[in-house]
């Protein structure tokens, strides 16, 4: 009983381990989808929408859905008719999703198992601060995506109005670990979570690093007032 609530209070740290991030996620498998839910005030459904809508895809495409988690967003993005596969390093998130009618596999962001030029579209939601170099994962997912082929980037970010910045940093800290307390398996990793999310740079930033990355005409989205960004971009053909 002394393991289980060890491995339940466990909490990846802002170095980012790949092998203490992949065991936090295991932690917080079993209820994440409900636990985002809640602390998105159930704004996660509308993110999904938008994302999908961004990549603009097609019948017959193939779509990699990178840190796919349960693979909730794969699902949404196969509403499209594109043949999406759902990639996360966390075996436990995909172990949670294995329900749903969606190809999964496991998958380091940073050394993708998969060919050069493989997927017209790359998506990641949620899941570039979690990478230990974001900026290598973005080189990745330039190697396989086909040229022409277009990359959408879902992540937290800065809320550009600042009086709600000051709310929103103040929610993140003190109301999220508590609320998370409430419904998540693991909710000592909601705090590196949160804390994540303030670290994490803002939108122009994140532009300039996904073009110093090799994609082309990088453009953001705010949504939420800026909580929530969306970046997209495309390789050159």
């Amino acid at each position: 009983m002394a393991k289980i609530r060890q491995r339940e209070s466990f909490r990846a740290q802002l170095d980012k381990q790949p092998r203490d991030v992949a065991s936090m996620f295991d932690g917080v498998a079993k209820r994440y989808d409900l636990t985002n839910s809640v602390i998105s005030v159930g704004q996660d459904r509308y993110w999904r929408w938008v994302t999908r809508k961004a990549l603009g895809l097609r019948p017959g495409e193939r779509v990699l859905d990178l840190a796919a988690g349960t693979g909730v967003s794969t699902v949404d993005l196969a509403k499209s008719g594109a043949w999406v596969l759902a990639a996360d390093f966390s075996q436990g998130m995909l172990s949670a999703g294995r329900h749903r009618n969606v190809p999964m596999v496991a998958a380091d962001a940073m050394a993708l198992p998969f060919a050069d030029d493989s997927f017209d579209a790359v998506t990641i939601a949620y899941g570039l601060r979690n990478v230990a170099d974001p900026d290598l994962a973005l080189r990745e997912m330039l190697r396989v995506t086909k040229p022409g082929g277009r990359l959408v980037v879902a992540e937290f970010s800065t809320p550009t109005w600042e009086p709600f910045r000051t709310i929103y940093m103040e929610y993140l800290m003190r109301a999220l670990p508590p609320l998370a307390r409430a419904v998540s398996s693991n909710p000592d990793a909601y705090v590196y979570l949160a804390e994540s999310i303030r670290e994490w740079p803002n939108q122009p930033q994140l532009a300039l690093r996904i073009s110093d990355a090799g994609w082309s005409s990088v453009q953001w989205r705010n949504l939420s007032g800026g909580a929530v960004a969306l970046h997209r971009a495309y390789k050159l053909g």
